[in-house]
């Protein structure tokens, strides 16, 4: 887990922009405060922030390596953890092949080496790696299967440069010649949605590449991008009494992948919320670490934690157990910090819970398992239940379904029936557009008065629908689909990479492993959410591992008490100031948002989350845009091992 730069210029020498990478490297050194390194050629210019987690002492990056002929032939940075490396190396050696270290990234490219681009399709773990080829002349950049780890790029006459945070490329913009205007379908698709969706970002020259995608390019040339893994959840059923070998598999995948997610060498924690995944995960854990180390985060307001339910899991599971507990003046001094470490904002309250506890953990260990991806991967989402509960719409005549839909427009808001008929008379791909999205289109326009509704959700789903249609995939897997290209690419995992790196901690998802994954998508939809429960496969495979009280809890998550400060004395002044001292008159109707701050008081309409997308995008702009926020953030070093 680490922080990499690579930039291919295009008719200058690398050289000429080692000042550009001594400035992109150390607003990024959270992610790697251990070493840093740099190496250049005449094309190509690499650098990379270290956080050392395997081979301490070696595995220094940017990393050479070669054949016996030419010792020397690539240059590699790379981000991530590769968890198969040793049976990889095995592998590898046995073909005839030499190692020079004991780490993972060395893996990388010798893999790149005897396989070429497929190497990809050997990887098991989280990785945004690029290398460059000095006999070739050209440059190989890929991230992995589901998004884990970040990786930004922008092109101009100068050449292209690649970097784990986008503020590294825009510490590099007056080097390479940058634009920097910002990008008005982002920022539309940002408050639709409260996150930037793949590929985008909120500058315009700025891409991310997109996950399960492959780059290559040579000097001069264009960014060439080929997707190798598109997720699939295939069309299956089980054969009446094959259940319990499917939930035998699913323990069987999800155990081995979290043995491969420990290995380091240095001390591996666990998150532990208190429901179904991280408590598998912590209990798999402590299989390999009888000294694991949990860690949770909660509220002083009832009902605003996992707590109390995380501290008997904890019980029952034998491990000692950390607790942070945040207030409301620690939340909103954190905010403009965070929203720094994010590059974009995502307009997700948790963010702020999962800073602190993450910091809290880094006190003790460099390294930390948690649940994310579950609930994609399994059908966690109570909205997967959907297609069940809505069942019977499918047989109404389309001439009726159309009536009724023309119906439920006119019902009054917040009658009985209203939501269900709306829902149960449109196509799945009007009504649902992933978890995030909490503005209609008249909504939107009331606080971006410019918005176009061309450029609404349906511009970033049409496309993910469109394929998995294409795929034949069942109604609870295309939503499935949907999330894992949308919400869990734009919120889950853009928060598990920066929050956590934030600290230089490095997160780890045993959920999000090729090897689980090939498990998962066989389940069929039926055991997705039977017995009106969700993940309910999961959960049977669960039975013999976590403790009885969690299995069949509701999904709670990082609640954040937002509605109610944003209503009372905690945030509402807070918020009146951000929005009044924001200079984006350009962009927001700021007397709309201030009149929704008001109708939230008054208790009219519940618009926290309304109000915190708009709220996340003012301070980013205030400290990104118009530089009068200062996020104050200290780069801190910590020893190499604790």
């Amino acid at each position: 887990m680490c922080g990499l730069v690579a930039m291919l210029t295009s008719g200058a020498t690398a050289g000429d922009y080692t000042d550009a990478m001594s400035s992109a490297l150390p607003c990024m050194r959270h992610r790697g405060p251990d070493a840093a390194g740099t190496w250049h050629d005449d094309d190509a210019l690499f650098g990379f922030n270290r956080l050392a987690i395997i081979d301490l002492e070696h595995s220094h990056q940017p990393l050479r390596w070669g054949p016996e002929d030419n010792p020397e032939r690539y240059a590699l940075v790379f981000n991530g953890e590769i968890y198969n490396f040793i049976e990889l190396r095995e592998e590898l050696q046995a073909a005839g092949l030499t190692f020079h270290t004991e780490g993972d990234s060395e893996t990388i490219v010798v893999g790149f080496h005897h396989w070429g681009a497929e190497v990809v399709q050997h990887l098991r773990g989280m990785f945004a790696f690029a290398i460059w080829d000095t006999e070739t002349r050209s440059m190989f950049v890929a991230r992995d299967q589901f998004g884990i780890k970040p990786l930004f790029y922008a092109t101009t006459e100068a050449g292209t440069v690649f970097a784990s945070e986008k503020k590294s490329i825009l510490e590099m913009a007056d080097a390479i010649g940058l634009d920097l205007s910002l990008d008005r379908r982002a920022i539309e698709h940002y408050v639709d949605l409260q996150y930037t969706p793949e590929p985008e970002t909120l500058h315009s020259a700025i891409r991310r590449v997109e996950s399960g995608c492959t780059v290559t390019l040579s000097p001069g040339g264009e960014v060439v991008s080929e997707r190798y893994f598109t997720p699939n959840f295939q069309v299956t059923s089980v054969p009446k009494g094959g259940e319990q070998e499917l939930f035998d598999r699913i323990a069987a995948a999800l155990e081995d992948s979290v043995a491969k997610h420990m290995r380091a060498d240095v001390t591996v924690g666990s998150f532990l919320s208190g429901g179904i995944d991280s408590s598998a995960i912590a209990t798999l854990a402590k299989r390999h670490n009888p000294n694991l180390l949990t860690f949770t985060t909660g509220f002083e307001r009832e009902g605003y934690s996992e707590v109390d339910v995380a501290a008997e899991t904890a019980e029952a599971i034998g491990v000692e157990h950390i607790v942070k507990i945040v207030s409301p003046e620690e939340y909103a001094a954190a905010v403009p910090k965070i929203i720094w470490y994010l590059d974009d904002p995502v307009a997700d309250p948790s963010l702020v819970p999962l800073y602190f506890v993450a910091e809290t953990a880094r006190k003790h260990v460099k390294v930390v398992l948690s649940g994310e991806g579950a609930d994609e991967l399994f059908g966690g989402y109570t909205i997967y239940k959907e297609p069940l509960s809505l069942a019977p719409f499918d047989k109404v005549p389309s001439a009726l379904l159309k009536g009724l839909n023309t119906l439920s427009r006119v019902l009054p808001e917040g009658m009985k029936g209203k939501s269900l008929l709306e829902r149960g008379t449109q196509p799945m791909e009007s009504r649902y557009y992933g978890n995030a999205r909490n503005f209609n289109f008249e909504q939107l326009q009331r606080v971006i008065p410019w918005a176009k509704p061309e450029w609404d959700h349906r511009e970033v789903t049409a496309p993910i629908y469109a394929e998995s249609a294409r795929l034949g995939m069942d109604p609870v897997a295309r939503m499935q689909h949907l999330d894992l290209f949308t919400w869990m690419r734009g919120d889950i995992l853009v928060k598990a990479d920066k929050i956590n790196m934030a600290n230089s901690l490095e997160l780890r998802v045993p959920f999000l492993d090729k090897e689980v994954f090939e498990v998962a998508q066989t389940i069929p939809a039926d055991l997705k959410i039977a017995n009106n429960t969700t993940k309910y496969a999961l959960r049977k495979a669960l039975e013999q591992i976590v403790p009885p009280h969690v299995l069949h809890r509701k999904k709670l998550g990082f609640p954040v008490p937002m509605r109610h400060w944003l209503a009372g004395d905690e945030l509402f002044g807070w918020a009146q100031e951000q929005i009044n001292a924001s200079q984006t008159d350009d962009i927001f109707n700021k007397a709309a948002v201030l009149e929704m701050l008001d109708e939230h008081r008054a208790g009219v309409s519940d618009h926290s989350r309304r109000l915190w997308t708009v709220i996340a995008f003012m301070i980013w702009h205030g400290i990104f845009i118009e530089k009068r926020i200062d996020p104050q953030v200290e780069q801190r070093d910590y020893p190499v091992q604790l």
